[in-house]
């Protein structure tokens, strides 16, 4: 079992990277994100690997970080979804932002990956949602609002708040982590009208 791989770029394919290591070269298969960051050949490289024995083959998937590799295996634990349409939703959202998808059941942009249609994208946000604050990475500190605001249960001065937000042209996600950060200077009381000042303070910086 392969876990992690470091050595020196031999070749950059369409979805893959030849990595030598001491003159032994693996093919990783990368999303394309990973293979946009990594560098170019002949630079040092770090993949954290994951592998694939079947019948048949033995497959490797290389990524950045460890997290990406967890969101790897937890998106195939969604009826439907493989390692190919994984990888798609990888190239599509980083880690932080595919947890901010869930959270806030945005099955739209989980849709953007190449195919992933409505229907797998619904299952991926309700089957995950659960799932998703131990792989959210820096999007942890507010998974809970974000989920409350996806079911349609946030309270009505933070759903207003965020709204407001969305309506004067921020994205869902910059309007709740702004109503997040609202909450902590604010505190938990506040009205709408100081969320949303709190709140275009926040997106200001």
């Amino acid at each position: 079992m392969i876990g992690k791989l470091k050595g020196t770029i031999d070749e950059i394919g369409d979805d893959y990277v030849l990595v030598d290591v001491h003159g032994v070269c693996y093919i990783a298969h990368c999303s394309s994100r990973t293979l946009g960051r990594i560098g170019s050949a002949g630079e040092a490289v770090v993949l954290f690997i994951e592998t694939y024995v079947r019948e048949d083959q033995l497959k490797l998937f290389g990524f950045m970080s460890a997290l990406e590799r967890e969101w790897f295996n937890l998106l195939q634990s969604v009826q439907g979804v493989g390692a190919r349409v994984a990888l798609a939703v990888l190239s599509t959202l980083t880690p932080s932002e595919l947890a901010n998808a869930i959270a806030l059941q945005d099955k739209a942009a989980i849709s953007r990956a190449p195919g992933v249609g409505p229907k797998v994208a619904l299952r991926l946000v309700t089957e995950l949602k659960n799932k998703a604050p131990a792989f959210a990475g820096e999007a942890t500190a507010n998974i809970g609002l974000k989920q409350e605001l996806g079911e349609g249960v946030a309270s009505a001065p933070v759903a207003d708040a965020v709204s407001a937000l969305t309506n004067l042209g921020y994205s869902r996600d910059q309007a709740a982590n702004a109503v997040a950060a609202a909450l902590k200077n604010g505190g938990e009381g506040a009205d709408s009208a100081k969320l949303i000042r709190l709140g275009l303070k926040e997106l200001s910086r």
